[in-house]
C-alpha cells in the first residue's frame, strides 16, 4: 500500500501523513513510498496516539455551558460548520443556544482541542500550593449525652489553663477557645452538640481533627452517646473517650469501658485502640492527663498549616450586634487572617474593620487554628460557610454572587442522594461499593434481629455498612447524618414526623419505614441485586391537536396547537402522536400564549407549544401527563 492510499483511507492530506510519519522516524521519503499492511496497522495505531496526544495538549478553557456561536470563536470556525457537523449527528442546535459539556467536548475533539472548564475566581485563590508548612494546635470537639458534663469539663479547662494576664478579659461569644500549655496549644470547638458538628460537615466545613466522647462514670452509654460516637466515627476522626464524674461515690469505670466495647470502642488498656481517661469536672482530676493525651495525639497526626498564603477560615457562629452590626466568630485553618484583609463568607463580604480574639482582646492577625470574631461583613454568613480572603473588591463581589447564585439554584435544585433503585446500576459502574444504612427500630431486641438479618444479605457487588443503629422514631439528626454520609435511612416500626419528613425530602434523603421486616429484607435483597424498579404512577392532563407549524429564532420549532381535552403545562411529560403511533417522547418545553410564556393553557384555547422536536407536523396529537415515582414494595 502507497502512503497517498493510506492518506485517504485515514482521511488525511497525503504531504501532512508523510510529515507526522517523518515525526515518529518510520522510514518514509514521500506520498509514493510503500509499506506492507502489518506496518500500515501500526502507523494507523501510532497517528492515533498521536493524535490523542496532540488533542490533550491543544488545551482550551471555557465556561460551560457555551453558546454554539461562542465555541465557533473559541474554535476559530464558522458558526455554520459547526451546525454542520451538529446535522450530520442528528442534532439539532440554533447559534445561540447553549451546549452541554459533552456535546461541545465532542466538537471540539473533531478539531484537536481539548475543551476544558475554566477555574472560577474562587478555585484559582483556592488552588494555592502550600509552600511553607508548618506545625499548628489541634481543633478538638466534645461530644456525649446532654447532661454527661462536655460544658463543665470546657469551663473547668478554660478558668484553670488561662494565665492570670488573660482573665481580665471577658469570653466572647467565638464558638472556639484556645488553651495554652506548655507542650503546645490546643484549640476547643465549644458547640452545642453532634447535630451542629454533622450539620456544618454538610457545609462542607469539616474542621474538627479530634473528638472527645463525654461520658459519665455513674451513667455509662446512654442513646444519644451512641448517636454523638456514630456521627465522630463518620468524620473520620480520632476518638478520645473521656469518662466523666469519676469522683461520684456510684462511679463505675469498668462499666463505662464494657459498654464501649460492645459498640466497637474498645479501650486501650482492654487489648483496643481507643484512648480513655477517667476525668472529674469537679475536682479537676484526670484534666491534665487528658490535655497531654491530646497533645500526644496531636504530634502523632502531624497537623500543619501553610502560615503564608491568603487566609482560609470557617464560621463557627455569626451574629447581629446592635451597636456593632454583623459579627462573625472564625476559626483560621490556612494562611493567616490580619485586620484589613478582604474577605468573602458565603455570600456576604467586606474587609475586616477590627478582630477579637477568645478572650475579647483586639488583635491584629489571626494564624491556624486560632479562633477570632470579625467585624465588617456586610451581612450574617451560615455557621460552616468558608471565608476566603481576596485581593480586591470586584473579586470579592463575583465570588459573593456566585455563591449566592449557587445557594438559590441549590434551593430549587432537588439533592441528589443515593437511592435503593439506583443501587445496582451505580455498583455495576463501579460507584459504589457499600450501601450505608442508618437503622431505627422500635425496641432493642428488635433492632438487633433486623441488623443480623440484613447482614446476611449476599452480594459480591455491595458490602452493607450500618453507619448508625437506634431505637426509636427517624429524627433530623438521623437526616443530617444521612446527608453527610450519603446513606438511606431505614425504619422498622418506628415514626417520623412531618418536619423530619420535609427535611428529608428538601435533602433528597431517601427514608423508607416498614411494619413487615420480610418487605424491609426483600426490598434491600432486591435493591443489591438489581430487582428494584420504581413504579411510575402516570396521571392524564390534556391534550392538543397541532393546526399549523412555524419557526421562531429563539424558540425554534412551534407547534399552534388548540387544546381538546383538558390542560396543556408547561414541563410536562408528553407524548407526541401521528394517528395511532407514539413518534416522540418528551417535555412541553415552550408554551406560550401569543408572544407570551404562560404556565398553562386550559381546554378550548388555541397555544404555542415547543418540546425541542423539529419534526412535528400538522394534525399531530400530543397528550400531556403527571408523572410521579412510587417506591415499589415487594410482596
Amino acid at each position: 500500500m502507497r502512503i497517498h492510499e493510506l492518506a485517504k483511507e485515514i482521511g488525511i492530506d497525503s504531504k501532512e501523513l508523510v510529515k507526522k510519519l517523518k515525526t515518529l522516524n518510520f522510514p518514509v521519503k514521500n506520498h509514493m513510498s510503500s509499506v506492507d499492511n502489518e506496518t500500515a496497522e501500526i502507523i494507523k495505531h501510532e497517528l492515533d496516539d498521536l493524535n490523542k496526544k496532540e488533542i490533550e495538549e491543544n488545551v482550551i478553557e471555557v465556561d460551560f455551558p457555551v453558546t454554539l456561536k461562542d465555541l465557533a470563536v473559541k474554535l476559530a470556525k464558522k458558526p455554520s460548520e459547526l451546525l454542520t457537523n451538529l446535522i450530520k449527528q442528528k442534532k439539532f442546535f440554533t447559534i445561540n443556544q447553549s451546549l452541554d459539556e459533552e456535546t461541545a467536548k465532542g466538537i471540539a475533539y473533531q478539531y484537536k482541542v481539548n475543551l476544558k472548564a475554566k477555574l472560577s475566581q474562587e478555585e484559582e485563590l483556592l488552588k494555592y500550593e502550600a509552600k511553607d508548612l508548618k506545625k499548628r494546635p489541634p481543633i478538638i470537639t466534645l461530644m456525649g449525652h446532654i447532661d454527661h458534663g462536655k460544658t463543665s469539663i470546657l469551663d473547668y479547662i478554660r478558668k484553670s489553663k488561662i494565665t492570670e494576664k488573660e482573665t481580665g478579659g471577658i469570653t466572647q461569644h467565638t464558638g472556639a477557645y484556645q488553651v495554652n500549655l506548655a507542650k503546645g496549644s490546643i484549640t476547643f470547638l465549644d458547640t452545642p452538640g453532634h447535630e451542629t458538628f454533622t450539620a456544618m460537615r454538610a457545609r462542607g466545613a469539616n474542621i474538627t481533627d479530634i473528638v472527645i466522647i463525654v461520658v459519665a462514670a455513674d451513667e455509662g452509654v446512654k442513646p444519644q452517646t451512641v448517636e454523638a460516637i456514630d456521627h465522630a466515627k463518620a468524620s473520620g476522626a480520632p476518638i478520645i473517650v473521656a469518662i466523666n464524674k469519676i469522683d461520684r461515690p456510684n462511679a463505675n469505670i469498668d462499666m463505662v469501658k464494657q459498654q464501649l466495647s460492645k459498640i466497637e470502642l474498645v479501650p486501650e488498656d482492654w487489648g483496643g485502640k481507643v484512648i480513655t481517661v477517667g476525668v472529674s469536672a469537679k475536682t479537676g482530676d484526670g484534666i491534665d492527663e487528658l490535655l497531654e493525651l491530646i497533645i500526644l495525639q496531636a504530634d502523632l497526626m502531624e497537623l500543619k498549616a501553610d502560615y503564608q498564603r491568603p487566609a482560609l477560615g470557617v464560621v463557627v457562629e455569626a451574629r447581629l450586634s446592635k451597636g456593632k452590626g454583623a459579627l462573625s466568630a472564625i476559626l483560621v485553618q490556612e494562611g493567616t487572617l490580619r485586620v484589613g484583609d478582604l474577605c468573602v463568607c458565603g455570600p456576604c463580604w467586606g474587609k475586616i474593620k477590627a478582630m477579637h480574639d477568645d478572650l475579647g482582646h483586639l488583635c491584629r492577625q489571626a494564624i491556624p487554628s486560632f479562633p477570632v470574631e470579625i467585624l465588617g461583613l456586610n451581612g450574617v454568613p451560615n455557621p460552616g460557610e468558608q471565608l476566603l480572603v481576596v485581593p480586591n473588591e470586584k473579586a470579592a463581589k463575583d465570588i459573593a454572587n456566585k455563591r449566592k447564585e449557587a445557594e438559590e439554584k441549590r434551593k430549587i435544585t432537588p439533592s441528589s442522594h443515593l437511592k435503593l433503585e439506583d443501587l445496582y446500576k451505580k455498583a455495576q459502574e463501579g460507584e459504589i461499593k457499600q450501601l450505608k444504612i442508618i437503622l431505627k427500630a422500635d425496641v432493642g431486641g428488635t433492632l438487633e434481629a433486623v441488623e443480623a438479618a440484613l447482614m446476611k444479605i449476599p452480594s459480591k457487588e455491595v458490602k452493607l455498612v450500618i453507619i448508625h443503629k437506634g431505637v426509636g422514631a427517624v429524627n433530623s439528626s438521623d437526616i443530617l447524618l444521612a446527608e453527610v454520609t450519603d446513606s438511606i435511612v431505614v425504619g422498622f416500626k418506628v415514626t417520623m414526623d412531618a418536619k423530619v419528613r420535609e427535611i428529608s425530602r428538601n435533602k433528597g434523603i431517601e427514608t423508607r419505614t416498614y411494619q413487615i421486616v420480610y418487605e424491609l429484607i426483600d426490598d434491600v435483597t432486591a435493591a443489591v441485586e438489581g430487582l428494584l424498579t420504581p413504579q411510575i404512577k402516570r396521571t392524564f392532563l390534556g391534550r392538543a391537536e397541532v393546526k399549523t407549524v412555524f419557526k421562531l429564532t429563539k424558540a425554534g420549532i412551534i407547534a399552534g396547537c388548540v387544546v381538546s381535552k383538558g390542560k396543556i403545562t408547561r414541563n410536562s411529560v408528553c407524548h407526541l402522536f401521528r394517528g395511532n403511533e407514539v413518534i416522540f417522547k418528551g417535555k412541553v418545553e415552550t408554551l406560550k400564549r401569543f408572544k407570551d410564556d404562560v404556565k398553562e393553557v386550559i381546554e378550548g384555547f388555541e397555544c404555542g407549544i415547543g418540546l425541542g422536536y423539529n419534526k412535528i407536523q400538522e394534525a399531530d396529537v400530543i397528550d400531556v401527563f403527571f408523572e410521579e415515582t412510587i417506591a415499589r414494595r415487594l410482596k
